[in-house]
């Protein structure tokens, strides 16, 4: 899985944060859970669902709960009339800044900002996620750093027949309807993570 902006090619600033950042610029080391391994790189880059290129098209297959990875793949649905149930941006695509059109009508809807760094998975990420997915109304995840891989975890807490896309560079968008096969994949992946993987299952498991 690699979305338009990839963990696999996407490195961490290194640059230290000065004493007069916003300390929410800066994550907490406990709020880290799980941890991209270098040998999980690759094979994320393969999709883990068809390509679509036509946002009418791809909606058409969707009859449950949408879930967007990305910001132009939520820009696509904003633009096709389709709010998504959640969306997860990052104001950034294939590691640079979407345009300003795209940057404005995605954060537009903004309902929680939080901190995901590159090739991580946070529990403000995870938690942001379950109390989206939990809402009757359309949530908006602003997320400093990347989102990328919240794909995953969406796949485990969203309901069986609910839509996951996610971008796949210079092809298209991903969709993943959900089954139970998808999320049983989605475990065993997440299960070779590096990390907190019992407190990042009993977070996930204890919302959903």
């Amino acid at each position: 899985m690699t979305r338009d902006d990839s963990p696999a090619e996407t490195d961490a600033d290194t640059n230290a944060p000065t004493d007069d950042e916003d300390a929410a610029s800066t994550p907490d080391i406990d709020d880290q859970l799980l941890v991209l391994p270098d040998e999980l790189r690759h094979e994320l880059k393969e999709p883990m669902g068809p390509i679509e290129t036509d946002a009418d098209r791809l909606l058409e297959d969707v009859d449950g709960p949408l879930i967007a990875v990305g910001d132009v793949v939520t820009y696509h649905f904003l633009r096709a009339g389709r709010p998504p149930d959640v969306a997860l941006v990052d104001e950034r695509t294939k590691r640079s800044a979407v345009d300003e059109e795209i940057r404005e009508t995605v954060t537009e809807g903004t309902t929680v900002e939080v901190v995901n760094p590159p090739a991580e998975i946070s529990q403000a990420v995870v938690e942001a996620l379950l109390e989206g997915l939990a809402r009757d109304e359309p949530t908006t995840i602003l997320v400093e750093g990347e989102e990328d891989l919240v794909a995953l975890p969406a796949i485990v807490a969203a309901p069986e027949g609910a839509s996951v896309v996610y971008g796949q560079p210079d092809e298209g968008m991903v969709h993943v309807k959900v089954t139970e096969k998808h999320q049983q994949d989605m475990r065993a992946l997440l299960d070779r993570f590096e990390g907190d993987i019992d407190r990042f299952w009993e977070i996930l498991e204890d919302g959903t």
